[in-house]
């Protein structure tokens, strides 16, 4: 699973990067001060993936730790709130190692 977190740290970093390189806003920094400023908190049932932008925290998305009766472990959850995924429906796998999907903002929406 720490492979698999470090590739989706690598995802979200790449796509933070492109995302500032449109504009003139863009550093050669820009990828390493995303992927520094992510963490993972972990829950009981979930670990839940945290990015820092300046003084602000907030949550990127939801990895299931365990499969339960509608999802698979690694798949990953928009978040609904600070504390909870929304369970409607998993936006991709950290263990399949896809990572099209992924944006610096956090899981695509369905």
């Amino acid at each position: 699973m720490d492979n698999a977190l470090n590739e989706l740290f690598d995802a979200i970093g790449k796509d933070y990067a492109a995302w500032r390189s449109r504009g003139d806003y863009g550093s050669e920094n820009d990828y390493g001060e995303m992927v520094d400023n992510l963490h993972v908190e972990e829950g009981r049932k979930y670990l839940k993936v945290v990015k820092k932008l300046g003084s602000q925290e907030c949550v990127w998305g939801f990895i299931v730790k365990k499969d339960d009766n509608k999802f698979r472990a690694g798949d990953i959850l928009k978040a609904a709130s600070w504390a909870a995924p929304a369970r409607n429906q998993a936006r991709g796998n950290v263990i399949e190692g896809d990572f099209s999907w992924v944006r610096w903002t956090g899981p695509e929406y369905l």
